[in-house]
């Protein structure tokens, strides 16, 4: 079973306050010793923080319900109830919180990353130590604890990635990614063998001996758009929302496809149609499968038809341009590029289990 989970409809309660005790100091030389009924604990807080481990909402699949724990009631001889505990909910980056029955946006953390207190517990009842008066030295009263708050909220996720690899079923995302990363994406010889959006870790330690001051990279690998899927075709509309919370993208063109001319507009047509700012991400243009005969002077074309465009050719099965692509994806993301030139730096492609005819969604 996929455990890829993008949205969540959960129920969040905050904690009731304690009662607040009514109780008389009682003693064997103090008869008359007046009120010590303390205060009720407050109630729990419902939190959320977000854990850059996290990456999908499969934890929140079967659980739906979270409730801080109430106050506790005051008790005698001034004691004070304790205050309920809190409830903590991890959130992947990027998430947004709506309110599951209006859909107003109530926090995005893709903007305001850190922890969020969403519901206050309610305070505790006083005891009727509060009410001694100088009219009244034997109070007989005391307050109810404030009573928690209970909302429905949906939760979305909309993957936070450093580049996103796009392209048409079958253009070698998958492939790219699982030589950069440790990903292990499925990979077979048939369109839409990714389902789900997976991510990985691209390390420039791992280039370099693992320095210190490695860096790393999050890459997305988008299941295959198809014409039409701003409007609903395909595997790809569930997912477009994902590519808008990539910092820039990896346009990945299958020079095997003679159609490879018009792939880059029709892709860009459909990010548009989803939402104009896609288009204005920073971009790379990357031909695949240099390896195939028929795609050899393919990449000149690309750079002919875009020349003001960022065009390399690769090939995971060669290894053909990936060096000089992994610095490449650095500046793309925006870390700058890493220290030392990692093209001149030995760089084995990673090994690919499979024949030449094996390529990924």
């Amino acid at each position: 079973m996929e455990k890829f989970a993008d949205e969540a409809l959960i129920e969040v309660s905050s904690g009731s306050g304690g009662n607040g005790c009514v109780a008389f100091r009682r003693e064997k030389y103090v008869p008359r010793g007046g009120p010590s009924g303390g205060d009720g604990g407050r109630g729990g807080d419902v939190l959320f923080t977000i854990r850059r481990n996290l990456r999908t909402l499969a934890h929140l699949r079967y659980k739906h319900t979270f409730k801080a724990e109430n106050g506790r009631d005051g008790e005698g001889s001034g004691r004070y109830g304790r205050n309920g505990g809190d409830v903590i909910i991890p959130l992947p980056p990027g998430s947004l919180l709506k309110n599951g029955d209006t859909g107003e946006l109530v926090r995005d953390f893709g903007a305001h990353p850190g922890d969020f207190v969403f519901l206050k517990g309610g305070n505790g009842g006083w005891g009727n130590i509060h009410f001694k008066s100088p009219v009244n030295q034997a109070p007989r009263k005391a307050l109810p604890g404030q009573p928690g708050t209970s909302v429905r909220l949906r939760v979305e996720l909309r993957l936070m990635a450093d580049i996103g690899l796009v392209g048409f079923p079958n253009a070698g995302k998958s492939s790219l990614l699982n030589h950069f990363t440790n990903a292990r994406p499925k990979i077979a010889p048939y369109p839409f063998t990714t389902k789900i959006p997976n991510l990985g870790v691209l390390s420039f330690g791992s280039f370099r001996g693992d320095s210190p001051d490695s860096r790393d990279i999050i890459l997305a690998d988008i299941p295959g758009l198809i014409e039409g899927a701003s409007g609903g075709a395909g595997l790809g509309i569930q997912f477009l929302k994902h590519i808008s919370r990539t910092g820039a993208l990896a346009f990945l063109i299958d020079l095997s496809d003679d159609k490879y001319l018009d792939a880059f507009d029709i892709l860009r047509g459909e990010l548009a149609a989803f939402s104009p700012e896609l288009v204005k991400k920073q971009r790379i243009i990357l031909g695949t499968k240099t390896d195939i005969e028929t795609s050899a002077g393919r990449v000149e074309e690309l750079r002919a038809k875009y020349p003001d465009e960022q065009i390399r050719g690769i090939s995971v099965f060669s290894g053909d341009g990936l060096a000089e692509l992994a610095p490449e994806l650095a500046r793309l993301a925006g870390t700058g590029e890493p220290e030392g030139n990692l093209a001149e730096e030995s760089f084995e492609p990673a090994e690919y289990a499979g024949l030449p005819g094996d390529r990924d969604e």
